[in-house]
């Protein structure tokens, strides 16, 4: 708020907090050992402390354990599935070996990143994420309205980003369809309709079966593994393969760019776009046991687990490509498709194919978790128009079902775009990675700002940067600001209606709407989750 500061050092009586007497009942169970478990929804006393401390009350089950928990954030953000599937544009401006060396300077500057995030998750492990942060460190002056920008770029990234799922699988079906049917023409209609049924079969999953989502994810970790396991091994005795002096070092410029290093970097969106999503698990942390610990090292352990496994499998098809253009152009629409064809018949490509279909699909369900939890948050804090219905969590099925349905929706209403147009679908989908960059960059600010101009003030947390934590955090920023830029740039050049990057107009048209509508509505509901917070003073 406006004229706001933070202090930690200050305890707020109950009766400044309008949600403080709602804690009371949650207080007590600190005394009573490990009773609390059923009575208060699986917390540990360090969860109480923690939400407590930021003003919130426990409303959702502590489901997800660690091994849960590092399930969830693999299969979220599915790096070798992605590698897969939709690096269309690192092979087209980069070629295989552009595609690889982009994908490992990307790791290392993404980690900056998320080290980054799972320190804040587990200074204030809440489902809000970045919002919440911003709101937390920022600058007293502008810590409510830098808060509410970001929580509109966070979620409707995330609701981008939850659209795209459903639009991969539905692709990737009609693909399989097109091997073993040749005469078959993939329409626009007919992935909209795979769209909806997905989306509905996720709505009914996440809403209905949520309990299940933890055991849920255990199981696809397996199958993430050994599907892993599975393509490798086709690949490395089956596909024939390139030198590994043109896999390493022959790198293309197939966008018509001024030179191959601009090319480079215009393909490194792909590298990128295979690396985000580390903080998915930290906007599930209100259902994590202990999540001040859990979610940190479940964001740290699956980067690395992703990275490696991502790197390998890379490098693995990479060295299948054998004939560039051939692969590009492929009749499915994918180059993995042709790699495939390359080393099995139909029946095979299609078994093959079914693999990361299978596996998106658990990542479209965990995506979408993810979202409707960030977006309940942010309702919760009366960011969003009908947050009260938004952010409202049913207490037989024990979680925020109306947030589900909200984003389910607005997936369905994005697909039916398609129809008429698949630039114009492709062109609200892209602001995924362009909103979440800026999320990135404004939360990791805060708490660089909070740490160099008054670190005593940051909350005591179980997962620590220490003395790390301003050279982390500048390479956070300037890392972010880097993809931030290369986000915007288009596949090729000259560019035409088809070809655009429509992420620019799509990013300033959100910009806008949030601003009228913060000065329509929000200046005067939304306060920012910091006024809840412990130690927090007012004007």
């Amino acid at each position: 708020m406006m004229g706001s500061s933070y202090d930690s050092s200050v305890v707020v009586p109950k009766e400044a907090s309008p949600t403080s007497h709602r804690h009371q009942d949650s207080l007590e169970y600190a005394e009573n050992g490990d009773e609390y478990h059923s009575s208060i929804q699986g917390h540990t006393r360090a969860d109480n402390r923690d939400m407590n401390r930021m003003g919130k009350i426990q409303e959702l089950r502590r489901n997800y354990r660690p091994l849960s928990a590092l399930a969830f954030t693999v299969i979220l953000q599915g790096v070798w599935e992605v590698l897969l599937t939709a690096t269309y544009q690192g092979l087209v401006d980069g070629g295989p070996a552009g595609l690889i060396w982009s994908f490992v300077w990307t790791w290392f500057g993404f980690s900056m990143v998320m080290l980054s995030l799972a320190e804040m998750a587990s200074m204030a492990p809440t489902a809000g994420g970045q919002y919440h942060w911003v709101s937390e460190f920022a600058p007293p002056s502008i810590q409510r309205s830098l808060s509410y920008f970001t929580g509109w770029m966070s979620t409707l990234s995330w609701q981008a980003g939850t659209a795209s799922g459903p639009f991969l699988v539905g692709t990737l079906i009609q693909s399989s369809a097109t091997i073993m049917y040749p005469d078959y023409v993939a329409t626009n209609w007919q992935g909209t309709l795979m769209v909806i049924a997905v989306t509905l079969l996720v709505w009914a999953l996440n809403v209905y079966g949520s309990k299940a989502m933890p055991l849920f994810q255990n199981v696809m970790l397996m199958v993430h593994v050994f599907g892993f396991l599975a393509i490798i091994i086709v690949f490395w005795t089956l596909n024939p393969r390139n030198s590994a002096e043109v896999t390493f070092t022959q790198i293309t410029n197939g966008g018509g760019w001024n030179s191959t290093g601009l090319s480079l970097m215009v393909g490194q969106i792909s590298a990128i776009y295979a690396c985000i999503c580390s903080d998915g698990v930290a906007h599930l942390a209100e259902e994590v046991k202990d999540a001040g610990k859990t979610v940190p090292k479940a964001m740290i352990n699956a980067y690395l687990m992703n990275g490696l496994i991502g790197l390998v499998f890379l490098i693995s098809y990479m060295f299948m490509i054998t004939d560039l253009d051939a692969a590009l152009n492929d009749a499915s629409g994918y180059p993995h498709i042709w790699v495939f064809s390359q080393a099995v018949g139909p029946g095979g490509v299609v078994a093959l194919n079914a693999i990361p279909t299978i596996l998106i699909f658990a990542g479209t369900l965990t995506y979408n978790l993810s979202t409707s939890r960030q977006t309940w948050a942010f309702a919760r804090d009366h960011g969003l128009p009908f947050s009260n219905w938004i952010g409202k969590v049913d207490k037989k099925l024990d979680n925020p079902a109306n947030s589900v349905t909200f984003t389910c929706l607005i997936t369905v209403l994005l697909s039916l775009i398609n129809i008429g147009s698949d630039t114009a679908f492709n062109a609200i989908i892209s602001l995924n990675v362009v909103s979440l960059m800026i999320t990135y960059v404004f939360s990791i600010g805060s708490v660089l700002y909070r740490r160099i101009t008054a670190p005593e003030l940051l909350p005591v947390c179980a997962w620590s940067l220490g003395k790390w934590g301003v050279p982390v955090n500048i390479c956070g920023v300037l890392y972010a600001i880097h993809a931030f830029f290369w986000c915007f740039w288009p596949e090729s050049t000259p560019t035409d209606l088809e070809s655009f990057n429509w992420a620019s107009v799509m990013f300033v048209g959100v910009a806008v709407l949030s601003m009228i509508d913060y000065i329509a509505r929000a200046r005067k509901h939304y306060k920012g989750p910091v006024v809840l917070v412990e130690g927090w003073k007012g004007e």
